[in-house]
């Protein structure tokens, strides 16, 4: 019995888990996407695209776990704009690496894990409900 016990409680983890990766993950998108304009952040350079760092324990069956935020390392784009306050001598301003439709992607693509998760517990939910029925 104690064995039903631990796997049901490690699928609520593990659903639990998920959820919170990806609000993380969703929260992480929208500030790409509100900095997608943002020129020069506060050490001088275009604000650099932000990316989660999932990793999962399977030996413990635990869920999933972020390990951090990292900096997106891919260039940044340059744009003709003469004048942007920003502007080199040139004439062409540092933007962001973020690529809003592809960032919209992403927060549909989190979205819809984060509701199968939730889908999960409600699931859970109607199976603790049908049981403490059965046995009344």
């Amino acid at each position: 019995m104690s064995i039903q016990i631990d796997k049901v409680a490690s699928a609520v983890d593990i659903a639990v888990s998920g959820l919170r990766a990806e609000a993380m993950r969703m929260d992480v998108i929208s500030s790409n996407i509100a900095n997608s304009q943002t020129a020069a952040a506060g050490n001088g350079q275009p604000y650099r695209r932000k990316d989660l760092v999932f990793s999962t324990l399977m030996d413990e069956i635990s869920g999933v776990t972020i390990d951090g935020v990292r900096d997106d390392p891919t260039a940044f784009k340059v744009v003709y704009d003469p004048g942007h306050p920003n502007a080199a001598p040139n004439g062409y301003v540092q933007m962001p690496n973020v690529d809003v439709p592809i960032e919209m992607m992403h927060l549909v693509s989190a979205s819809r894990a984060y509701q199968a998760n939730a889908a999960v517990l409600k699931r859970f939910q109607d199976n603790i409900d049908t049981t403490l029925e059965l046995l009344r």
